[in-house]
């Protein structure tokens, strides 16, 4: 399929709050190099920004960072605030707080409650923002969230947030945090060949109740934050190879098939595969070839 004249609402639009976006954006995380954090050889910094120009030009309105997102040599925040600032009206950027990594790149114990306006402030400082359009508090090992996003529903009243979301989360976890404030998006790992009973809970739930589910690491796959894995089922290259895409777009595809709600944020330091992404969203799967994906999803123990 060709890519060169489609834009990113091709796919159509949902709300993050008040706030409208289309539902194929983009995700900062591999702006800074050919894997995530510290893992392959940073970017060429010239080459991030035009990366990220081109996708405001192909219509992408919700882009998807935190302050965690570097390498040895380069900022995803940073290189946004050069690329976009003055930022366009209708962009919206969403970041997310919890996780910690110190100035050597090494991971540190998460956030407690009382650091996350340390965090906020750290992502407005690198964006050049005075507030954030969209905070999602990323659990990592808390068995409840409720002190946490109690933290961001306080800094959302101050009018540092504008809107909050969660990532990483069960059912359980949505219902504590709805009951302190509203809860606009969940991030959860999610994909064709990635299948877990609680993250399928909760993309339901976000259907029946109108929130946004925004899956991370849908076209990675297992290789996760290294990069795209580069194997593929052969119902997935079978589906590919009937409307002329690549897997990757399948990937994408099948992701926005799951339901008006769901957004993707595929992230790329490549122009030539922010286009695939982009067009991706033009791609309209048969009942039939759902089915046969929806089965590999179902097989799927990861």
């Amino acid at each position: 399929m060709t890519s060169q004249t489609i834009t990113a609402d091709v796919a159509g639009t949902w709300k993050l709050g008040d706030l409208a976006v289309n539902r194929i954006g983009f995700g900062a995380m591999r702006l800074t190099g050919s894997a995530a954090f510290h893992h392959g050889t940073p970017s060429d910094r010239g080459r991030s920004i035009a990366v990220l120009r081109q996708a405001i030009e192909l219509g992408v309105n919700h882009i998807d960072t935190a302050a965690f997102y570097f390498s040895r040599l380069r900022s995803a925040n940073e290189i946004i605030n050069s690329a976009l600032a003055p930022y366009p009206d209708d962009l919206v950027i969403t970041t997310k707080v919890g996780p910690y990594r110190n100035y050597w790149g090494e991971w540190g114990s998460p956030a407690r409650p009382d650091q996350l306006r340390g965090h906020v402030e750290e992502n407005l400082r690198q964006l050049g923002r005075d507030h954030l359009d969209v905070v999602n508090f990323r659990r990592t090992e808390q068995d409840s969230i409720a002190e946490h996003f109690g933290a961001l529903a306080e800094l959302r009243e101050a009018g540092l947030v504008r809107h909050l979301g969660i990532s990483g989360v069960e059912p359980r976890h949505l219902a504590e945090a709805q009951a302190i404030a509203p809860v606009v998006c969940v991030q959860n790992r999610y994909g064709l060949e990635h299948r877990d009973p609680a993250t399928d809970e909760v993309l339901r739930l976000c259907g029946e109740q109108g929130i946004a589910f925004v899956p991370f690491f849908a076209v990675a796959g297992d290789g996760g934050e290294k990069g795209a894995s580069t194997t593929y089922d052969e119902e997935v290259l079978a589906v590919a190879r009937a409307h002329d895409a690549s897997p990757s777009q399948v990937r994408i595809a099948w992701t926005l098939h799951q339901g008006p709600h769901v957004l993707a944020i595929p992230g790329t330091g490549n122009p030539d595969h922010l286009a695939e992404n982009v067009a991706a969203g033009a791609l309209r799967l048969t009942a039939d070839e759902l089915e046969r994906l929806d089965a590999l999803h179902g097989k799927s123990d990861h």
